[in-house]
């Protein structure tokens, strides 16, 4: 009996000290450098708002966060990675509506689950697609288009898009169904990789993402047609979105948001959700965002929870409906 109870008491002092020390490290928390993985490589928009956003949180807050480029398979090696990393909130990923929200569906064997392996802490921004045609195209609005496809011979018209899988691919076949027409889509391997054929007119429309079309609409060599959010973008004030141009209730962004492994502790989600949340409503932050034509947002964990769940059944019926497959 007497062993017995050394052991139960050693046991309760070691149960205790383990928590202690756990409630003096997120008490700490952070108390050294954080890891900010980026599943892309530098340069892209991803990695662009991870940077801004890990600047912004270094100047308020002193945190010292470190951007982890890990790109590959199409963001999903650097979303796995944090997936597996430890949870102790030294580990941050920048998902995205690629990852999260469609692969899961495209994808039969991802290693990783968008519900089960993280908590999501907040949405960072959300960016519109925009709706391109070459420079010297008849027509300048979504139902001029329309028109043209109407009035065109079948299979005359090429509509370009950056990849198969992408967000930009399922904005383009969302598209043809609200505004009930058939294309034919033409893949290219990157977003920016469309505008040439574009220019030189071999497609006849192509959607993307606005910073990577942004310096070509401007310089007047391509001409947008309309934007996919419900609000027009900042940087693209004259253009429509293609639910004021007669296709109501289209909506379809990409969104970019901090997520951490599964199980972190509780006091630390809320210290991040409460730092990124001031961190989306500096001005500075929300200039460099608008001027990459994406719109800040923030919110509360189950607010993110509720977008990633409302995408994530929107793209799949999107999916399941236009038989898209990752072989096409």
């Amino acid at each position: 009996m007497k062993l017995l109870a050394k052991l139960v008491y050693g046991l309760t002092i070691a149960l205790i000290s383990s928590t202690a020390a756990t409630a003096a490290t997120t008490r700490n928390y952070p108390d050294h450098a954080i890891k900010l993985i980026v599943p892309f490589p530098p340069g892209g928009g991803t990695d662009l708002i991870a940077r801004d956003l890990a600047k912004t949180l270094a100047q308020q807050s002193g945190w010292t966060i470190i951007v982890e480029n890990r790109a590959g398979a199409g963001g999903d090696i650097g979303i796995a990675a944090a997936a597996k990393a430890s949870p102790d909130g030294y580990t941050w990923v920048l998902g995205q509506t690629s990852n999260l929200a469609i692969n899961p569906t495209l994808h039969s064997n991802l290693p990783y689950d968008p519900f089960k392996s993280f908590i999501p802490i907040s949405l960072v921004a959300d960016s519109a697609l925009v709706m391109v045609a070459p420079g010297n195209a008849k027509y300048s609005t979504v139902p001029e288009f329309v028109k043209a496809v109407n009035e065109g011979a079948p299979d005359s018209m090429n509509f370009g898009l950056p990849g198969i899988g992408t967000v930009a691919q399922l904005t383009t076949v969302l598209f043809e169904h609200t505004a009930q027409i058939k294309i034919t889509n033409v893949p290219y391997k990157g977003a920016s990789d469309g505008l040439p054929a574009l220019m030189g007119n071999q497609i006849q429309a192509y959607m993307s993402s606005i910073p990577t079309l942004l310096g070509s609409i401007k310089a007047g060599q391509i001409k947008a047609l309309g934007v996919t959010s419900k609000s027009r973008a900042s940087v693209l004030p004259d253009v429509p979105t293609i639910d004021e141009s007669g296709y109501k209730g289209f909506n379809a962004t990409t969104w970019f948001g901090i997520l951490v492994p599964a199980n972190t502790p509780k006091d630390i989600t809320v210290t991040l959700n409460a730092a990124i949340n001031k961190a989306v409503k500096n001005p500075d932050f929300i200039k460099r965002m608008s001027m990459q034509g994406a719109t800040t947002l923030g919110g509360t964990s189950e607010d993110f929870t509720n977008r990633l769940r409302t995408d994530y059944d929107m793209w799949a019926d999107v999916i399941k409906k236009a038989h898209i497959t990752l072989a096409h």
